[in-house]
């Protein structure tokens, strides 16, 4: 089984999540650091197989053993309602017998959302995202000012992680300052990644 490589898991309906994940795995990447792309099924998706099964999108779907060998978890979701999507929350609620093992406990962790309005809940998204991320005892990694997007940005973008606001543009396309933001992170994230496992 692989190990030490970064594990970038989203949920997207519309595709800006999924975006702002190849965003960071470009920033992951030119830090020089193996990356994974994987994804959770619909929660009516019937699956047997999850770690062979590819989804509509084309990503492959995350298994446990992907959060188990990892050395590190960035987690994306869009908002729903100012919190997680369900099938990400149903995901995520799945891992406590890695909660009983400690298995993810002091693995750097990010998160990143998209929100259909400016002011759609992607704070309370990802807080939501982190709040799961600490009760498994990871450590989280946020988004500085010193990314000078963040400090420009008419989109999204958030001290806490990458965002995307569908509306700015109409888009699920990404903005230039969005996919710097969110490359940018990425970049710092696998830097980190690297210290902490020196």
């Amino acid at each position: 089984m692989e190990k030490n490589f970064l594990l970038i898991l989203f949920y997207s309906a519309s595709g800006s999540v999924k975006n702002l994940a190849h965003a960071i795995a470009d920033g992951v990447e030119d830090a020089g650091h193996s990356v994974k792309i994987r994804t959770v099924p619909k929660i009516s998706s019937k699956i047997e197989k999850i770690e062979t099964i590819i989804s509509e999108s084309g990503e492959l779907y995350c298994s446990k053993d992907d959060l188990i060998n990892c050395s590190a978890l960035a987690l994306g979701s869009p908002t729903r309602f100012g919190s997680i999507a369900s099938p990400m929350k149903y995901f995520l609620d799945s891992t406590g017998d890695l909660w009983g093992t400690n298995a993810l406990e002091n693995k750097p962790g990010m998160v990143f959302t998209s929100t259909s309005s400016m002011h759609g809940g992607q704070e309370t998204t990802l807080f939501s995202l982190i709040t799961f991320m600490l009760h498994h005892g990871m450590i989280i990694s946020g988004t500085p000012y010193s990314i000078d997007e963040l400090n420009k940005t008419k989109s999204g973008g958030t001290p806490y992680g990458p965002t995307h606001v569908e509306n700015y543009n109409s888009s699920s396309e990404l903005t230039r300052d969005e996919y710097e933001i969110a490359k940018k992170t990425g970049f710092r994230f696998a830097k980190l990644v690297n210290k902490i496992n020196d």
